[in-house]
């Protein structure tokens, strides 16, 4: 995966600055976490527990104070189902698996326009993307998510635009 992303299909104006991590702790259930760092600095974490956090500091379930696994994810799986990718500002390691995998078997164009916030953020990292896409992509930058404004900015001030 890094290879693919850092090497093969990143912007050769984001070598370098750009680096995406994978850890996996054991006793996990296979689950993992990933990362995206800027610069050197981690700019987005993707984990079952980043969108759990989520959950519960945005008032969509209360935070439990019984003690223990069970109480603490209460009610996550009916919230997956019912906030969507589009409505959150956190993301599971499994919607960043299946976002890439998407990705990579569609278009640049889809990537780009895509309704997942995940796809965007692949394809505006893209090599592909040439000058008139990311000005068109410019104009969008108040309609993406908070966290993904900064990888819009680092892509356009990288190209100077």
């Amino acid at each position: 995966m890094r290879k693919y992303l850092e090497q093969e299909m990143l912007a050769d104006c984001l070598h370098g600055r750009v680096r995406y991590s994978c850890t996996s702790y054991v006793g996990m259930d296979g689950c993992r976490v990933f990362e995206i760092y800027v610069d050197g600095e981690l700019l987005k974490r993707f984990s079952w527990e980043t969108v759990n956090t989520y959950f519960i500091e945005n008032g969509y379930k209360k935070k439990d104070t019984s003690v223990g696994i069970e109480a603490y994810w209460n009610d996550f799986w009916v919230l997956m189902d019912t906030v969507p990718i589009q409505a959150r500002s956190e993301y599971t390691d499994n919607e960043f698996c299946e976002a890439l995998e998407k990705y990579r078997n569609q278009s640049i164009q889809d990537s780009i326009n895509s309704e997942n916030p995940l796809e965007r953020m692949f394809g505006v990292l893209d090599r592909r993307v040439g000058k008139r896409t990311l000005a068109n992509a410019n104009k969008m930058l108040d309609n993406q998510p908070k966290w993904l404004v900064p990888l819009y900015r680092l892509r356009l001030d990288s190209e100077k635009m």
